[in-house]
């Protein structure tokens, strides 16, 4: 049984509080974890290459956190759940990265509308109302609006838009719009403390540093 717990869990072969260098390892390698996926899709979404904004890059980040956690000896369970939670801030953050694009250099224009559609969920229910908007020369944008579009709007109303002015990212509506840093911190706050703890518990005496003896 304590081998088991050892291959799930992880040995955490220490009494007490976990070692300082230890928890500082866990701490480094979470923060590089996060930093590699939101970075890829950051640098991406404001470069314009979509191999690296996609998340694509995310999701290669998250492999190699796992990796990393195998060769440390962490428990399988506590890799499989950090592995998970790479993935989901790596599908998470496109999103946030194109928000943080508009935040920085994006630029605000009154948008006419000119259709409004409800997409409705696979599941049925009511899905988010999506508007077909025109700047003011006239000219369509490429994707359709749902922040500030909803059930009131109609063609002819107008809509607050920021657009990205080198077209790099996809235009979205001003209206309840949030801090894109905020869409991501409960993923990385979640994928810091599972890295934490798979390296914490991969501790091992064997894999402890050796110290300088001491003569009688």
């Amino acid at each position: 049984m304590a081998h088991l717990r050892a291959a799930v869990w992880g040995p955490a072969e220490f009494v007490g509080l976990p070692p300082g260098w230890l928890v500082a390892e866990g701490v480094l390698v979470g923060a590089v974890a996060n930093a590699a996926i939101i970075g890829a899709a950051l640098f991406g979404a404001w470069t314009g290459r979509a191999s690296l904004a996609d998340g694509e890059a995310g999701l290669v980040c998250g492999a190699a956190l796992a990796l990393y956690l195998t060769s440390v000896g962490a428990g399988r369970a506590l890799i499989g759940v950090t592995a998970l939670l790479g993935v989901c801030l790596a599908l998470q953050t496109p999103q946030a990265a194109a928000g943080m694009v508009l935040a920085e250099r994006g630029r605000v224009q009154s948008a006419v509308v000119t259709s409004v559609e409800e997409g409705r969920p696979p599941n049925g229910g009511h899905g988010r109302y999506l508007c077909a908007v025109v700047d003011h020369d006239g000219v369509p944008f490429k994707a359709p609006i749902w922040r500030g579009c909803g059930e009131a709007t109609r063609p002819g109303d107008a809509l607050a838009v920021v657009y990205d002015p080198e077209g790099l990212v996809s235009p979205r509506g001003l209206s309840g719009a949030t801090q894109p840093w905020w869409d991501l911190a409960p993923w990385g706050t979640a994928l810091m403390a599972a890295s934490v703890t798979a390296v914490v518990r991969s501790y091992r005496l064997s894999s402890a540093p050796d110290l300088p003896e001491h003569s009688g």
